[in-house]
């Protein structure tokens, strides 16, 4: 990734502290050599499953998913916290996500009709994270 995601990225989950926090769990590309671009999306999707805590609500990135604002992504990190599950969010590779991560979604999240690279998704996430955690604390951040 460019230095800009890992800083952009990076940033965001170093202001979340206490009972929210943000860890980001990079996921090695599969080998795309020779053209078998399935093989590597079902590497990937073997590799992020694997990643993933047991309990954990699962939250697919996806086009076709459902938009949220920051309020509702807000109130959607309240339940889950009351529901005491780990969050994780999943964002596909340059060929997106593999039908079977999008299978064990529990949710299925859209951040925009547009396609976007994963490196400007993990910010995006990361910052829209942080604006709902900000809403939920009644920080000054997030003005409406």
């Amino acid at each position: 990734m460019p230095r800009w995601v890992t800083d952009g990225a990076q940033e965001y989950a170093a202001r979340l502290k206490g009972e929210y926090r943000m860890e980001i769990r990079e996921i090695p590309l599969g080998a795309r050599a020779g053209g078998d671009v399935a093989r590597a999306i079902r590497k990937e999707g073997e590799r992020m499953l694997a990643a993933i805590p047991a309990g954990s609500y699962v939250v697919a990135l996806q086009v076709q998913g459902k938009a949220l604002s920051s309020a509702q992504l807000a109130s959607f990190l309240a339940a889950r916290a009351r529901e005491g599950r780990d969050v994780v969010f999943c964002i596909g590779g340059p060929d997106g996500l593999a039908p079977e991560v999008d299978a064990r979604a529990d949710f299925r999240w859209s951040l925009s009709a547009l396609t976007l690279p994963h490196g400007l998704a993990r910010v995006m996430v990361a910052e829209a994270l942080y604006r709902a955690v900000s809403i939920l604390k009644g920080h000054p951040y997030h003005r409406e």
